[in-house]
């Protein structure tokens, strides 16, 4: 078995579409995770708050520096995230595709490393 991330991009500058089109999106995504979980497969799930939350920590010299907003400026930022353990990456890709489509939206599909001990 492998974990794979499977993270949702969302377009940084759109607007927050209308509070039904939201509550129908979340409903399909919630039955997604519910899937999942369901296929036993799903290890983990988390929304992330918009990137001008951010805060960058760089250690650098023996200095910390600390600065506001995201570590990349981009037009697409990750706006979640799942953590799935499955098979192979045909499996992961397969869960991307259905997670897409509850999302409507980019899904990037990266294996998780394991570490050594």
């Amino acid at each position: 078995m492998a974990k794979y991330l499977l993270s949702v991009s969302t377009d940084v500058e759109g607007t927050m579409p209308p509070p039904d089109v939201v509550e129908r999106v979340m409903a399909r995504v919630g039955a997604h995770q519910e899937e999942l979980k369901a296929a036993g497969v799903w290890v983990s799930f988390a929304a992330l708050a918009p990137p001008a939350s951010a805060t960058v920590v760089r250690w650098s010299d023996g200095k910390v520096s600390m600065t506001d907003g995201p570590f990349a400026e981009a037009k697409e930022h990750i706006g979640g995230f799942t953590i799935i353990e499955v098979a192979g990456l045909d499996e992961a890709l397969d869960w991307a595709a259905k997670g897409s489509e509850a999302c409507g939206g980019l899904v990037e599909v990266r294996p998780i490393m394991e570490m050594p001990g």
